[in-house]
């Protein structure tokens, strides 16, 4: 705040100089206009002739003044001097001669400057002018008197401006002091710590910036307890088959040279077991992972639906196969009844809707007995925009009741003997949050009271294009 002050000084002495020029011009000025009057008074016209007659008491009027020099001049209309200093600047041209009117100007005389008033005479019944008489007076009362007019006001100034600059400086330290306070309090948390700054000691200012640092903090808070809840977790699902994977190689070294190749084939086959769950468990992991961090990191771009779907449908027809069970895909309407509608585009990671698409399925393919069938379908409303992805199974559901839980990670439904890490639904419900669509489950069968099945849709808001 001082550099303004600085800069606001200098333009102030200036403003200061420019009011006392008009100050001190004000009262010679109307001086100086008596003067005029007072010489108008000894012009007379004789036989069509101008004469100027001073007394003596007038000559001395105009030798009275000490600091300044006084210099007067009578010309006849025609241009022929009557009295004064011939030396005496014309008036500008383009200033009408109209008599009696008295008019200033600045003007240059002798090598100094002065103030000039002047004045057209003429007479009564008379159209044009008779005589031009003009009064000159050099500055130096006028400067004098502006001088001291700065100086009365520049030595105030000299006083205020640095009483001001202390006084805002005290101001500001005043004012800053809660602010250092706020940040030596700051400084002094723990990298741990992230509780709420305490705002009731905090200037008014900065408390809506205390409040969202406070939101921030909150926020964090939860973030670092989701991901401290997803480690614990995935450190005790990890350690399960692995533990088993350790146990069943010591086995397969105790039985190897003392039993057959039969135990040794199905304590192998056990390992492999072991080891695919644990591979399943990672790769779920790190799918899980990634949907959580993915919200603002992967590009999103226009994905068609219909093809994603498809194409991880045709992935798992082996898996299906293997499992005998019927896997099926539909696309409804058909794409020859929407010739015309505008084409649908989800705006995207073609990724993630992958991996939704891919967990929805895999799932529906490990509860789905022997025998039984899964049916994935993308349902399309190009008019109003609405594109909802289905899975149906006829395996044993969902209870209501724990439809909500299921998507929590690591949470299993009781009872199925499915090989699985608790997930799948995770990394789902994750997915569809990030990309601003609906989850419902309901019964795809709900007449039956054994194996009802399982309907997972997924709505999504497409765009046309």
């Amino acid at each position: 705040m001082l550099t303004p002050l600085l800069l606001l000084w200098p333009l102030s002495l200036g403003l200061t100089w420019f009011v006392a020029q008009g100050i001190a011009n004000r009262p010679y000025d109307r001086a100086l206009e008596f003067t005029l009057q007072a010489l108008t008074q000894f012009v007379g016209v004789e036989e069509g002739r101008v004469t100027f007659t001073l007394t003596p008491q007038a000559r001395e009027l105009l030798r009275a003044d000490e600091t300044d020099m006084v210099f007067y001049q009578v010309r006849a209309a025609d241009g022929r001097l009557v009295a004064g200093d011939p030396a005496f600047p014309a008036p500008p041209a383009e200033a009408p001669a109209q008599p009696g009117v008295v008019r200033l100007r600045d003007d240059v005389m002798h090598e100094e400057e002065v103030r000039v008033a002047y004045a057209w005479l003429g007479r009564a019944g008379h159209a044009g002018a008779l005589a031009l008489v003009q009064v000159a007076e050099t500055r130096g009362k006028r400067s004098k008197l502006a001088t001291e007019i700065i100086k009365g006001v520049m030595v105030p100034q000299f006083i205020i401006l640095p009483l001001a600059v202390l006084l805002v400086w005290l101001a500001l330290v005043h004012g800053i002091r809660p602010l250092s306070e706020l940040e030596q309090r700051i400084r002094a948390r723990r990298p741990d710590d992230l509780s709420p700054i305490d705002d009731e000691h905090v200037p008014q200012e900065v408390a809506p910036l205390v409040a969202s640092i406070n939101d921030l903090l909150q926020r964090l808070k939860a973030t670092l307890s989701n991901q401290k809840r997803f480690l614990a977790d995935a450190a005790h699902q990890l350690k399960t088959p692995l533990a088993g994977l350790r146990l069943q190689a010591e086995m397969a070294q105790q039985q190897l040279p003392a039993s057959g190749g039969d135990e040794i084939e199905r304590t192998l086959r056990q390992i492999a077991a072991s080891s695919a769950r644990a591979t399943h468990t990672v790769n779920q992991l790190l799918a899980l992972a990634r949907a959580e961090a993915a919200g603002q990191a992967l590009p999103r771009e226009p994905v068609d639906l219909t093809v994603v779907a498809r194409e991880v449908v045709e992935d798992l027809v082996p898996l299906a196969l293997d499992k005998g069970i019927d896997l099926g895909f539909e696309s409804l309407p058909p794409a020859e009844t929407l010739r015309g509608a505008p084409p649908l585009r989800l705006w995207g990671n073609a990724v993630l809707l992958a991996e939704l698409v891919r967990n929805l399925a895999d799932n529906a393919l490990r509860y789905t007995p022997r025998g039984g069938v899964v049916t994935v379908r993308v349902l399309s409303d190009p008019w109003g925009g609405v594109q909802v992805l289905q899975i149906e199974d006829d395996g044993p559901g969902i209870p209501p009741a724990e439809r909500e839980r299921v998507l929590a990670p690591f949470y299993r439904t009781l009872g199925t003997n499915v090989d699985g890490s608790g997930l799948g639904l995770a990394i789902v419900h994750e997915i569809v949050r990030q990309h601003g669509a609906t989850l419902t489950m309901e019964d795809t069968h709900p007449q039956r009271s054994e194996r009802r099945g399982l309907r997972v849709a997924v709505r999504f808001q497409a765009a046309a294009g």
